[in-house]
Order: C-alpha cells, then structure tokens, then sequence
C-alpha cells in the first residue's frame, strides 16, 4: 500500500465510525421517544393528574437526552440490543411510578403492580446482553442508574406509609455513595463482579415492594427498613474497603 493509501485508510476507518456511532444514537433516540410517549399514553389512561405527567415524563425526557447522548461513545456494537430496550421498558415503568408520586393519590395496587414487572425485568436485560454478544460498559451503567431511579421512587412512594421517612434510607444510598465519589475520586475505581451485591439489590427493591402493603403494621414496616438498611450497608462498606485497597 502507498503513503497516500495508509492515510486514507484511517480516515475512512473514523468516517466509518462516525456513521455507525451517528446511526446507532439515531435509532436509540427512536426507541427513547417511543418510550416517552407510551409513558404519556399509559399514564393518561391511568387518569393521572396532568401536572404530575407533566413533571414525570419532564424528568424521563432528561434522563433519556443523557442516555442517548452518551451511548455512542459507550456502546461500541453496531446494534442497540435487546438489553437496552428491556432497559428502556424498566425506565418508563420508573417514570410511571414517579407520575403516580406526583399524583399525590395512593394507588398501592398500581404501585406494587408497575413494581413487579419492573423488578421481573431485572436481570433479563444483563442475560440478552451477554446471550446477543451486546454487553458494553453504557449497558452495566445505564442498567445499574435505572435500578438506582427505581429505589428512590419506591423509596418515596413508601415513606407516606407506615415506614415514614426512613424508608428513604433504602433508595439514597447508591446517590449518596456518588456524592462522596465527587470528594473522593477513589470511589470511582472498577469493581469486581460480586453476587452477594446484586442479591441485596434485589432484596432493596424487594423491601421496597413490600413497604407499599395497604395494612402493613409500623413495627414490621421499621424491622424491614433497619435489616434491609444493614444489608446495604455492609455490601456498600465491602465495596468501598475494595477500592481503598485497590487505590492504595
């Protein structure tokens, strides 16, 4: 090959790319508005108050601009995958639970419905990742940031019952622990995968389920805040005895 062939070659190998990563964002900004506006739908069919539509689907709209502005440069497969529209799938019924928190109804039954489905979902968008050969590092981040959206709002939605205000302790901490990354840039470090932790998220959410029981008594409600409270707090404290070490 010539001087002038080399150069051209790695040219249109960026130009190639620049198309494929142009497309790929393209299409998953396709799928977001599709997201969106199924969220409108169900949640006008739910007699939603148009306010607290309103502010959901305002909060979705950003969470989805990020998601689609950074795909491209996490997502290295010319495919969006299954995964990642499961993923989406789970972000609309977040949104849906959060339309209904706005709403300022208890909808207890429609709480722990959207909530099962969303929770059943978890999981399968990291199996089709790794069965389609799709997996990539946005998919761990967005799966892991919609998980951590979930908990808040189920968080919310039971701290106006029995448990109060200390049912937030189940859905801060993943933000929290975000916060003290930001002084503390160690706390960004790369983690193992680790089964103990996706098992204490799923008792998290699975707390947080059961926290919107209509009936449910308050000392049970406090039990299941201060067990769950310390299963999280012990895998977080695991995690960040990990990266001290690792930083060191």
């Amino acid at each position: 090959m010539t001087t002038a062939g080399r150069l051209r070659a790695p040219r249109h190998a960026r130009a190639s790319r620049v198309r494929a990563t142009r497309s790929l964002t393209l299409r998953f900004a396709g799928w977001s508005a599709a997201c969106a506006a199924t969220v409108v739908v169900v949640a006008a069919s739910m007699r939603l108050p148009a306010p607290a539509i309103t502010v959901a689907v305002a909060l979705l709209a950003g969470a989805l601009a990020v998601a689609v502005t950074t795909i491209g440069a996490g997502h290295p497969h010319p495919r969006i995958g299954a995964a990642n529209v499961v993923t989406l799938a789970r972000l609309g019924l977040v949104a849906l639970l959060a339309a209904v928190l706005f709403g300022g109804s208890e909808r207890p039954a429609t709480v722990i419905a959207l909530g099962v489905v969303a929770l059943a979902l978890d999981g399968v968008d990291g199996h089709l990742a790794r069965t389609q050969r799709l997996s990539s590092r946005f998919g761990a981040a967005f799966d892991m940031e919609v998980d951590s959206a979930f908990g808040l709002v189920l968080a919310l939605l039971a701290s106006t019952g029995p448990a109060g205000l200390a049912a937030l302790a189940l859905g801060v901490p993943r933000y929290l622990f975000g916060a003290a990354a930001a002084l503390a840039p160690w706390l960004n470090g790369d983690l193992a995968p680790r089964t103990s932790r996706k098992v204490i998220c799923v008792l998290q959410l699975i707390a947080l389920l059961v926290l919107q029981l209509p009936g449910l008594p308050v000392w049970t409600a406090l039990i299941i805040v201060a067990a769950t409270t310390a299963a999280l707090a012990w895998s977080f404290g695991v995690d960040i005895l990990a990266l001290r070490r690792a930083a060191s």
